[in-house]
Formats: structure tokens, sequence, C-alpha cells
């Protein structure tokens, strides 16, 4: 009895393709794309793509020039001097903040006037090399590459190093003129050995800390608006991520009533009222539409009053409303390719929560697709997520204008328009019914 009651239950499962997706697909996409995600962050690096770090020498000095030397023979940073197809151009201050800010690099390093002078001193009134980034943006870069100049300091110049050190213990101590000979003598091969250390040997840690380093967050105006500046643009990526992936699930439901109206009869009396389909499919698409601009905005003016999101500014209001109404369009696009290809309401539920759950890993809404490797970035540009969220980044993270967001615009429009065909094509079964 019991082997009979497990054989129907497998049966079943066999027959509803759908739970069988569900059941065992779907967990191991989910699998794969995670474990591409992470596995290759922690691994050597090969899958993540190269940091792009500008740098500005003002100093000039033989320490800053060894030191940006190591900087761009490490295999994961890309570092830029200058400008791309001038190779004797180099940035300056104003060029490297304008750089972080809007994203074509993910960190700048200026190291300063005086910065070979005291390098290895270990001064406490030493320059400081200012490190600008954007903690939002990207969490994770600017602290690597800190992590990095601070292993390089000690690999890139030991010579320098051990010659500050010991020039600080003959002024404060005092060293005879035979141990001043062997010191110059062991500081010559130390420098002929430049580059043999990687930074990574036992002992290093101990060392830390031999460039002081400061973090300028550019998207911060200044001290007392940091905190919530931060706060605004986290709470404005989250609403972007969550409320593109919640539209399409929306979207998809909405489009359950169209199935419903088929199993009923009543779509075929109001194709017999001579509507047409093509019609009829515009007011399912509208409707819809309307309904996932208020989602968003529902969701955005949430945001406003609990978590201070900055809304009410000009250039946001008028990138939200432009945003959301393509992206409401392109979703609803979206749901009624889902439900005219569908056979059933049931059908319509599986399927559309495995692809958009899909979409949404791949596109960026559970986990931020700037973080992730390079080729998942590149995949993510397949998904309706991807466009969304970078849209919704510009305006409220840039704070670049309306004319700014026309690639996300123009990727959305075309694929309103892809699905509004598919759909079209898909519903003429219902018509030779």
């Amino acid at each position: 009895m019991i082997g009979a009651l497990l054989r129907s239950g497998w049966l079943n499962l066999r027959r509803d393709y759908v739970a069988l997706a569900l059941t065992f697909v779907l967990p191991v996409v989910f699998f794969s794309i995670f474990a591409s995600v992470f596995g290759n962050m922690a691994g050597s690096g090969g899958g993540m793509s190269d940091v792009e770090i500008a740098v500005i020498d003002e100093d000039d000095s033989d320490s800053s020039r060894r030191l940006i030397k190591a900087l761009q023979a490490d295999a994961s940073l890309d570092v830029r001097l200058g400008p791309a197809g001038d190779p004797q151009a180099r940035y300056e201050r104003k060029q490297a903040e304008t750089l972080v800010r809007d994203g074509d690099v993910y960190v700048a390093l200026i190291f300063p006037e005086g910065f070979g002078e005291s390098f290895g001193t270990l001064a406490g009134d030493a320059p400081t090399v200012e490190l600008l980034a954007d903690t939002v943006a990207d969490p994770v870069s600017y602290q690597m590459v800190a992590g990095l100049l601070q292993g390089i300091a000690m690999s890139a110049a030991p010579d320098l190093l051990a010659k500050r050190g010991l020039d600080q213990f003959d002024q404060y101590v005092g060293m005879t003129p035979e141990q001043r000979t062997q010191m110059d003598h062991w500081l010559g091969e130390l420098a002929a050995a430049e580059g043999d250390l990687d930074g990574s040997e036992a002992g290093l840690d101990a060392f830390s800390g031999m460039v002081q380093i400061e973090t300028v967050d550019i998207g911060a105006p200044d001290e007392a608006g940091k905190t919530a500046d931060v706060r605004q643009r986290i709470v404005a990526f989250y609403a972007a991520a969550i409320g593109v992936m919640f539209l399409l699930f929306s979207m998809a439901g909405a489009m359950g009533a169209l199935l419903e109206e088929h199993r009923t009869g009543t779509l075929e009396r109001l194709l017999n009222t001579n509507i047409g389909m093509g019609r009829l499919l515009v007011n399912y698409w509208l409707f819809a539409a309307i309904m996932g601009f208020l989602q968003l905005t529902v969701m955005f003016v949430w945001g406003w009053a609990m978590f201070g999101l900055d809304l009410w500014t000009v250039n946001h209001v008028v990138g939200f409303v432009v945003m959301t109404a393509v992206a409401a369009a392109a979703a609803a696009g979206f749901g009624l390719v889902l439900g005219t290809l569908c056979r059933s309401p049931g059908q319509l539920q599986g399927i559309s929560t495995i692809v958009i759950l899909v979409m949404s890993a791949v596109g960026g809404s559970m986990f931020p697709r700037f973080m992730m490797p390079e080729t998942m970035q590149t995949v993510g540009l397949a998904t309706f997520n991807g466009w969304a969220i970078d849209g919704y980044r510009k305006v409220f993270h840039f704070d670049e204008p309306v004319w700014a967001l026309w690639p996300q615009l123009l990727v959305l429009a075309a694929m309103t328009v892809a699905f509004l065909g598919i759909a079209r094509t898909a519903a003429r079964r219902w018509e030779t019914v």
C-alpha cells in the first residue's frame, strides 16, 4: 500500500513539470549563481573584475613612484594615471573626484607633496595618502585597496623603510662609523632585492600601517551629513532592488486574471464584442502598468517617510517618474508574455516564480550586481532587474540628470515593445478557438 502511494505521488510530481522544476531545478540554479559569485570572490580573484583605481602623484618622489609601480604590477588592480589615449597626461585631484563620483573608477589614491620625505618614519605629522571612494556604491574595493597599499609599502621599498628606521635610530641613539658602514652595505643588498618580496610573508602584519591613509567618501558632503547621506543611498538602492523584484511578481499575478477569464469563457465573450485581441491586451497591459507605477511609488514614498530617502528634489522626482513609468511598462509587458504563454493560473504561478527569482538573483535584486564577478555583471544585463536598478542608482546615487538615463530607458522601452509583440503572437491561439 505504501509503495503504491509513493509511486502515485512520484507519477503526479513527474507529470507536473513546474513542481518538478521548483523541487529540483530552481535550488540547483540558485546554488550555481551564488556559488559563482561568492566562490570567485573567495578564490584567487580570477573570477572578479579588476579594481579600477586612479592614482595622482603630487609628490613625484622615489618613494611614491616605487609604490605606484608596485600597484601597477598587482594583478587585481587596473591602475590609471591619466586619460586613455594620452600616455603623457596625468590626472589631477578634481578629475579623480569626478571619476569616482561618476563611477568610472572605484577608488582614487592621491600621494601628497612631502610623502617621500616622511615615508617610513612613522611620524605622526607625516603627509596622509588620500583614498577617495564612494563607500556605498562599492563598500568593498576601497578597503581592499587600503590593505594592498599597506602590504605594498612593506614589499616595494624595504630598503627605504630600513634606511628611515636606521636614520632615526642614529639620530636619537647613535651609531659608530663601522656600524654605519655595515648598515649601508646591507641596505644596498636590500635595494638590489627589490621586488623579491610579495608582501604576503609572515611577519609583515606586525608592520601594518606604514602608510597613513585617510578615506574620503566623495558621496558625503561633510562629516555632519555623511551618516545621513550613506543611509539615504542604501535605502534608495534597496527600494529599487526589492521594488523591481516584487513589481515582476505583481505583474505576473495580475495576468492570472487573463487566464481565469479564458477558463470561465469571459474572454471568448469579450472577443465576440469586436473589441479585438490587440485592444484587449493593450487594456490589460495599461492597467497593469498603472498599478505597477503606483506600487513603486508607494515603495519609494515609504522609504522617504520611514527611512529618510531623499526623494523630493527636482532631479530625483523627475528621474523617479520617468524611470518608474518605463520600468512599470516593461514589467507589465513581461507579465503579459507570461500570461499569454501559460495554459493555466497554476502554471503561471510556478513558471513566473522560477523565472523571476532567477532574474532577480542575476540582475542584482538579491545581491548588488556591481559586487559580482565581471561575467555575472554582464549576464545581469540580460535581465529587466539589471537595467531598472542601474537606472534608479543613476537617479538617487549619482544624482545624474534625466537625460543620462537614456541607455536604461532605451533598453527598457525596447523590452516593452518586444514583450508586447511576443504576447500578441502568443494570444493568437485564443482567436482560433
